[in-house]
């Protein structure tokens, strides 16, 4: 009696849906230019799908793109007349209740509501699908892709059940049925994309999903950041950090300086510092697969030498983002005593971010994959603004960063240190290692995401 009751229970709150989706299919015949890009997460922490989106656009799509609004995306993505953005809700955190219960209802939570957001949309010709996060999304857009005649594209940015191990542990009860979960309904899709040739091969090997690669590009607006730029930049960042901010006026009224650059306002000219401090930049997601700990013991080592007189510079690190972490690596760099190392943690605006990085001097990464078959982006984005990177090493880190040809890898905070050691050796000197990686990214022939989107993804979502 009671199983009759819930399956009648279910069929009257999926007939509206299906009825719904029955009329969408008839529509279907306007909807070959239309495309709906979903993101379980923050669009303006989601660099890839935003880049997908005005790709698409640009190939003449009409793009409805749904996530969470936590913070701004690009100004292409907002004012492209092309891309609707349709801002999702969060639930808000229970607060009571065991993790499992609270972690079950966020899942029913969101898979009826993206439901519901996915049929009353434009009915669409393709799905682009994020994964992670991909429960319960995945099951949802392959779901209304059933009832409205919409392939689902999954672009596979790494797993989201290895995620998950980084916090339950591999052989947690929901780690194993996030993983059967993303296995069963991963082959349910019409395309997959991914962003390793590691991946691909894994997908294929071990979950029987065929996949194209399509690595990550630096889009247009990574380059390196003029003079004048990099001084209104640091400016503008002056007025919150004090990590900007000039360490003495300059005698001339007429000069305006940061800690790095100084210009004549009458004339308009920007000049560096002599003897200024390097910068060294690190973006995050702050979360487990990054350890920020590895950083932090290199930079006092690195402190230890230039107090011992090495010729080493000062350094000003910037670690920009946000995440569940943050709080955490703050309170334990302000229990630190550096005196030639200061930290800065922003949250950049967008168009602030890509100026920030074309203007530093070093690019660390810490990021270390879940899955051992992801790569990070945001050393993407730094060689797109020619600037140097010190990597963690991983399984297949060699897809992007070539040690000693365009960057370096290291293992712990000895290695890390090292390399700063080398490569802030007699600072700014032309001469140096520092220099060589940034030359030789000026001269490598490297292709854009636009260009990478025309001639990978575009031929498959027009001839597939």
């Amino acid at each position: 009696m009671a199983a009759t009751c819930v399956a009648l229970l279910a069929l009257v709150l999926l007939l509206p849906v299906l009825l719904l989706g029955a009329w969408k299919r008839g529509w279907q015949a306007g909807s070959a230019s239309h495309v709906v890009v979903v993101v379980l997460g923050d669009v303006g922490r989601s660099p890839r799908m935003q880049y997908h989106a005005l790709s698409l656009a640009q190939s003449g799509f009409s793009v409805t793109l749904l996530g969470f609004y936590n913070s701004k995306p690009r100004d292409e993505l907002l004012q492209n007349d092309s891309i609707q953005i349709v801002k999702l809700s969060e639930l808000p955190s229970l607060g009571a209740g065991p993790r499992v219960l609270q972690y079950g209802v966020k899942v029913v939570f969101q898979a009826v509501y993206l439901l519901w957001k996915l049929v009353c949309t434009e009915p669409a010709a393709y799905i682009f699908l994020q994964n992670p996060p991909g429960l319960p999304a995945i099951a949802v857009c392959w779901f209304v892709g059933c009832i409205c005649g919409s392939k689902l594209v999954i672009d596979w940015h790494n797993y989201g059940y290895s995620i998950m191990a980084l916090v339950h542990g591999p052989r947690h009860p929901i780690v194993l049925l996030a993983k059967w979960y993303e296995k069963f309904f991963g082959r349910l899709s019409h395309l997959n994309l991914c962003v390793t040739s590691a991946m691909r091969e894994d997908l294929a090997e071990n979950w029987h999903i065929r996949a194209v690669t399509v690595y990550d590009k630096p889009a247009s607006f990574f380059k390196e950041t003029p003079l004048d730029l990099q001084h209104e930049l640091f400016m503008k960042l002056s007025r919150t950090y004090s990590s900007f901010q000039s360490c003495s006026e300059p005698l001339d009224p007429g000069m305006e300086r940061s800690a790095f650059t100084e210009r004549d306002c009458q004339s308009g000219m920007v000049r560096s510092l002599h003897g200024r401090p390097a910068l060294l930049v690190s973006s995050t997601s702050w979360t487990e697969d990054e350890d920020f700990s590895i950083l932090l013991g290199a930079l006092e080592k690195f402190e230890q030498l230039t107090l011992s007189g090495d010729g080493l510079p000062s350094l000003v690190c910037v670690i920009t983002g946000k995440g569940p972490l943050r709080e955490h690596y703050r309170q334990l760099i302000s229990q630190k005593r550096f005196r030639h190392v200061q930290f800065c943690t922003p949250w950049l605006e967008a168009e602030d971010y890509p100026l920030l990085l074309g203007s530093a001097d070093l690019g660390v990464c810490l990021h270390m994959s879940s899955s051992g078959l992801d790569l990070p982006m945001k050393v993407v984005d730094m060689f797109g603004c020619c600037l140097p990177v010190c990597a963690v090493n991983f399984k297949c880190l060699h897809e992007l960063v070539r040690h000693g040809e365009n960057g370096l890898v290291f293992k712990d905070a000895e290695e890390l240190a090292a390399q700063l050691q080398m490569l802030f050796s007699k600072f700014p000197d032309p001469a140096g290692k520092l220099h060589q990686f940034r030359k030789e990214l000026r001269e490598s022939e490297q292709l854009r995401w636009d260009e990478s989107w025309q001639r990978t993804v575009l031929p498959l979502v027009t001839h597939k």
